[in-house]
């Protein structure tokens, strides 16, 4: 079963939940920071979740806890681009261990991965909404409760197909 998404809804098996997307839309991504949540097919690298705020989380997805010295390369100078990282960092990141609630449960994508094409974009998840679904700088966004039911159901083979589509077919 793949993870289906376009510009309003996120689709997983028969559940369809609302979601925020890049606030430039769904397109192919030019350059780092371009604010376009990458069109395309896309496998899950793993979960990154906050231990003290997400007690116990369920998949069969391989888990990391989020650490305050942890952080995420968006510095198209550096050879750690697109990785995680462990801070202090001498270039450009995104901290991962956050006062607010964004980063509590995070689905890495394989987006710009293999191989790593230097500004091509990078930190492309699927994590906690801001508020009312407050678009995103590329990621794909939804409520905490929603994504903790679907990280439930992931498998090392499900798919995230991102793109403009409308969802009118059959399950």
């Amino acid at each position: 079963m793949h993870i289906l998404i376009n510009k309003n809804y996120l689709i997983f098996k028969n559940y369809k939940v609302k979601c925020a997307i890049g606030k430039r839309g769904i397109g192919y991504k030019r350059k780092e920071g371009d604010l376009l949540t990458p069109k395309g097919s896309y496998k899950i690298k793993f979960i990154l979740y906050r231990q003290d705020r997400v007690k116990k989380i369920q998949s069969k997805i391989k888990k990391i806890t989020i650490k305050k010295n942890m952080g995420w390369c968006n510095d198209p100078h550096s050879k750690q681009y697109n990785k995680l990282v462990k801070l202090p960092f001498n270039f450009s990141y995104e901290k991962l261990y956050k006062k607010e609630n964004i980063y509590d449960i995070v689905i890495v994508l394989n987006y710009n991965m293999s191989p790593i094409v230097k500004n091509r974009g990078s930190a492309i998840f699927i994590h906690v909404t801001k508020g009312k679904y407050k678009r995103t700088e590329g990621c794909v966004a939804l409520k905490k409760i929603h994504l903790l039911k679907i990280v439930k159901e992931l498998k090392n083979n499900t798919e995230v197909k991102i793109g403009n589509q409308k969802f009118d077919f059959q399950f």
